[in-house]
Formats: C-alpha cells, sequence, structure tokens
C-alpha cells in the first residue's frame, strides 16, 4: 500500500521541540494545572474523566500550551470521528493515539496528530513503521524510549519527527535520545519538564 503525500511539519511543534526537547506527560488534572504554570511548551493529556476534560484542554489552551489529548487514555472518550469533532469542538488542537485510522481522521480535521508505537520487536517494528507511512502524523512517540539505540536508522527514514517514552527518568534519557536523532522525550517527571536544549548541550 502506497503512503499518503507527506505533509510538511507544523512550524509550531518544531520550534517548541528547538528550545524545549521534553514534552511533559500529564497524568489527571492536577498535573494539567501544575503545567500550565511551567515554560513548558507541549504536553500529551491523559486519564482525564470525560467531565473535566473541556475545562482542561481550555485552561492549558489559555496558557498558551498545546497539548495532545491521548484518546486511547481519556476514560469515556470513544476512537471514533464523533470523538474527533467533540475533542476539536472543546477546542483542542491536537491528539494523540496508536490508532493509524484516528490520525489519519485527525489531520482531515485540522488537528495536530501524535502517532504511539509500542515497539516490542523487529516485526512489530516493521509493521510500525509501514503504519506510520500511511497515517502521516505530525510526531511519532516511540516506547519503551531504550528501542531507538536499535532502530534509529528505521527512525530517521520515516522523515517524520520522533519523540522517545517510557523510562524517561534524568538528563541521561534526554541526552541519549536526543543522539539517537530524536526531537524530543516524554515523560511525567516534572524536575525534566522545563529543561532548555541550550542546557543540554553545555551540560
Amino acid at each position: 500500500m502506497s503512503s499518503r503525500p507527506k505533509r510538511p511539519v507544523d512550524r509550531r511543534l518544531l520550534a517548541a521541540l528547538a528550545e524545549y526537547p521534553v514534552m511533559a506527560s500529564l497524568v489527571g488534572v492536577a498535573m494539567a494545572d501544575r503545567f500550565t504554570t511551567t515554560s513548558t511548551p507541549l504536553g500529551i493529556l491523559a486519564s482525564v474523566p470525560l467531565g473535566d476534560l473541556a475545562a482542561t484542554v481550555q485552561r492549558t489552551a489559555a496558557a498558551g500550551k498545546i497539548v495532545f489529548v491521548n484518546m486511547d487514555s481519556t476514560p469515556g472518550l470513544g476512537h471514533d470521528p464523533g470523538a474527533l469533532t467533540y475533542l476539536k469542538g472543546i477546542g483542542a488542537v491536537a491528539i494523540c493515539s496508536t490508532r493509524a485510522a484516528i490520525i489519519e481522521r485527525a489531520s482531515g480535521l485540522g488537528l495536530l496528530a501524535m502517532q504511539k508505537v509500542f515497539v516490542t520487536d523487529r516485526s512489530n517494528l516493521h509493521r510500525s513503521v509501514q503504519s506510520i507511512s500511511r497515517s502521516q502524523p505530525d510526531l511519532v512517540q516511540f516506547m519503551p524510549a531504550v528501542v531507538l539505540r536499535y532502530m534509529e536508522q528505521q527512525a530517521r527514514d520515516l522523515g517524520v519527527p520522533y519523540l522517545a517514552a517510557g523510562f524517561v527518568q534524568d538528563e541521561a534519557d534526554v541526552v541519549e535520545a536526543l543522539q539517537h536523532g530524536a526531537a524530543g522525550v516524554c515523560t511525567s517527571d516534572q524536575e525534566l519538564w522545563e529543561l532548555r536544549r541550550s542546557a543540554l548541550r553545555a551540560s
């Protein structure tokens, strides 16, 4: 199956990651509220009850953040076109999912989209690369972060900015991911959220 024509990467994402290579993983409302007080521009929102989702999305947007709503980890939110329409209606600008069909639909609605990929073995990696080629997300998130050691070339060949997630616990983990071509990392470790790329280069 042939891939779709590649979309240009959103400049807001590239500019944000160029300065702040850590995307905040936000689990629940309290963590999302803490995120709004930081300088970190990018986040992933998960585990927020549907009744609290609109207000939480709107608070992060008002703080000038770009937040990807994790559709796989939002209780009560489906995986159909109606869910995407709902998210856009409450002011969401970006979504995250493991499902390629959702990524494609989101892009069609003008939403930024990040595709999550869990790499468990080489055959899984091959299938994932094919899926990403078809769906053409704005970003790819590879989990766990350590797999980048073994798949850097395949990741680079995708032509899509990618992030490392899972077991990113300190600055050394961030540096290693960047050395393997990642545009950044995702972590819930709040001590890492405001790391600047310039500080990592200087260390």
